[in-house]
């Protein structure tokens, strides 16, 4: 596996990839990778010849009041798991080689990138589409790997690879999950013991609802009922339960098409994301 740091070091090895005529798999990541990563890159592995496995904590997805200081990096652990996952490249930019000076460009999504964590984290989303998209013009993959526990931002990638005839196919992996449920996160790594037992509210409260929602009761009664549960067992703030259309994100009051049921809420000072898929039949 070769570490790249550089932008000419980083296309010069593309380009030798590329040579034998094999597709190439890129895989973003902002490290701290767990299992879940793993799945990312043993995914890609089954639709690439070639790996790629960037590294960028990206300050421009990261709020004024949030943990970009604190948020985990390990880059030697990183590298020795992706070694022995058999990735080809790792690609690690420092913030100057992504962002150099006089960077003045903004990629938004309208619409599908405004609601859930649009609307908790303003400014998230231009932060991530705009960093893919730097990714997908560094790296050129033909096809590229995320994970469904990040949905909205599933679906805002796929909104602009579309819209930019971006030659490239976006692929979801379903959540990945530890034994017990709770969906895995470099973020969990923050959660206290007492607060890890706890978080295990948020995959059941949704797995509640959505049992709920299928066998006919009102979807409003199942949301708020989950979002009870949650604040009993100590979340707070609360930012949405919601059920929303699978395609568009769009809010849903009844069930009569493909959905995600979606929640993010606080566990002490941990902010939790996760999401199932609903279905009408």
């Amino acid at each position: 596996m070769q570490t790249l740091r550089d932008l000419p070091a980083l296309r010069a090895a593309v380009d030798a990839l590329r040579s034998d005529g094999r597709p190439i798999a890129l895989v973003p990541t902002m490290g701290a990778l767990h299992d879940g990563h793993m799945a990312l890159v043993e995914e890609a592995r089954r639709h690439g010849r070639h790996v790629v496995v960037s590294i960028f904590v990206n300050p421009r997805q990261f709020g004024p009041n949030e943990d970009l200081d604190a948020y985990p990096r390990r880059e030697a652990k990183d590298a020795q798991m992706l070694q022995a996952a058999g990735a080809d490249i790792l690609w690690m930019p420092s913030v100057d080689v992504m962002y150099p000076a006089g960077f003045a460009t903004n990629i938004s999504v309208s619409g599908i990138s405004e609601g859930l964590d649009g609307a908790a984290r303003p400014g998230h989303f231009d932060g991530v589409a705009t960093v893919v998209t730097k990714l997908f013009n560094q790296v050129r993959p033909d096809v590229a790997i995320f994970g469904e526990k990040d949905y909205q931002q599933l679906a805002v990638i796929r909104r602009f690879v579309a819209d930019l005839d971006l030659p490239i196919e976006i692929i979801g992996l379903p959540t990945q999950r530890a034994e017990d449920g709770l969906a895995l996160s470099s973020r969990n790594a923050y959660l206290t013991d007492e607060d890890r037992k706890k978080a295990l509210a948020l995959p059941r409260a949704l797995g509640e609802a959505k049992r709920q929602i299928e066998r006919g009761d009102p979807v409003d009664g199942a949301l708020a009922r989950a979002i009870a549960m949650l604040s009993a067992h100590g979340f707070g703030p609360i930012d949405y339960v919601t059920l929303c259309d699978a395609a568009t994100l769009e809010p849903m009051h009844r069930l009569d098409r493909p959905a995600r049921l979606l929640g993010a809420a606080k566990i002490g000072t941990t902010r939790l994301i996760d999401n199932i898929a609903v279905d009408p039949a």
